[in-house]
């Protein structure tokens, strides 16, 4: 049988066998990595594998290793850009490990994480990986106990063998030192939605640097993650005095910020400074083009992958597989205009007095 007849339907085992001239068992050895084979053996089985571009069916590596290689996903506000991209570098990096996954979307963590794990055992899975980066999942998912392994994202926090992080208390306070080493005296801020782990790193972050410049910081201006709660609240700021810089806690708001800003006629960055976060793809087309904090959160999907496949092993994974949000400075930062800068009050000389009679 030639090799071109091969190709024409999916080869089986006894293909494999037949061309390295070994038996079916020697060819599952291999397969199963096995150490009772010769190297000579184990070269002309591999050999044949790649030239007849054998795959071993999935059923048949679940029976042989007593695990189903099907990961299981409980996702939350899939709409968002971090946890849609994350979901896609989980399902990929799953792929390329051997797995395929399931996934269930929650709409209430507090009372459906509970029903998402429960359907999730029944498919049956070896593992979980939880995306809902808010405090009621969270809270949800350290009280589960279900007997398989469990990795849950977890912005902001630190890094166990248990969760993937982002630093994102690291990346707000990047963003809001970018805008004070522009020369701006405080840095506002327009956050996320309440419970949302995200919006509590931010906040956190920004905090953090405000205070290490001695600069007290302003009242949180609330957001939604959604344009148009962005655009409601560059109303706000443009209706304010002195304000010069605003770290907005995503691309979106910060879409709408500008929008609101740029209708009033105030000018970015000539008036006001603003910087989003995550870097969202279309954040280069932006006008201007947005200054932001980019996050690999394809990686962070794939680090769960990872993280939970040794978990699935029996082995800790140690390394610290935190992503760190990276500055991406582009046009709509800059110095501030000293007209718009908060003026400290002077009060006037007897000299000054006299001349403006």
């Amino acid at each position: 049988m030639s090799e071109s007849t091969f190709g024409e339907r999916s080869a089986r085992m006894s293909d494999v066998a037949r061309l390295a001239g070994v038996s079916q068992q020697t060819v599952s050895r291999v397969i199963n990595e096995h150490p009772s084979v010769s190297p000579e053996a184990r070269e002309r089985v591999e050999t044949a594998i790649r030239r007849l571009r054998y795959r071993r069916h999935p059923s048949a590596r679940a029976l042989a290793s007593n695990r189903s290689l099907t990961m299981g996903v409980v996702s939350f506000g899939l709409a968002q850009y971090g946890p849609s991209v994350i979901l896609t570098g989980v399902v990929d990096e799953a792929k390329r490990a051997g797995y395929s996954t399931s996934l269930v979307t929650i709409v209430d963590p507090d009372h459906d994480m509970r029903a998402a794990v429960d359907h999730l055992l029944a498919v049956p899975v070896d593992g979980i990986i939880i995306v809902a980066p808010i405090e009621a999942a969270l809270r949800s998912a350290r009280a589960l106990d279900i007997g398989v392994p469990l990795v849950v994202f977890e912005p902001g926090a630190r890094h166990m063998p248990g969760n993937v992080v982002t630093d994102e208390v690291s990346g707000a306070a990047a963003a809001t030192r970018h805008l004070l080493a522009l020369g701006h005296r405080t840095v506002h801020h327009v956050a996320g939605p309440a419970g949302w782990l995200g919006t509590s790193a931010r906040i956190a972050g920004w905090r953090r640097s405000l205070a290490e410049a001695g600069v007290t910081a302003p009242p949180v201006i609330d957001g939604e993650w959604t344009t148009d709660s962005g655009y409601r609240a560059g109303l706000r700021v443009a209706a304010s005095t002195g304000v010069t810089a605003v770290f907005v806690a995503n691309d979106q708001m910060a879409l709408g910020v500008v929008k609101a800003l740029t209708e009033r006629g105030i000018d970015v960055p000539g008036d006001v400074s603003v910087i989003g976060f995550d870097d969202v793809p279309e954040s280069p087309y932006f006008i201007p083009a947005l200054s932001t904090m980019h996050i690999d959160f394809d990686r962070v999907g794939r680090h769960a992958v990872a993280r939970l496949v040794a978990l699935i092993a029996g082995t800790t994974d140690a390394e610290d597989r935190g992503v760190l949000p990276v500055l991406i400075e582009r046009h709509s930062t800059g110095p501030p205009n000293p007209h718009r800068l908060p003026q400290p009050f002077v009060r006037p000389t007897p000299s000054d007095q006299h001349r403006k009679r």
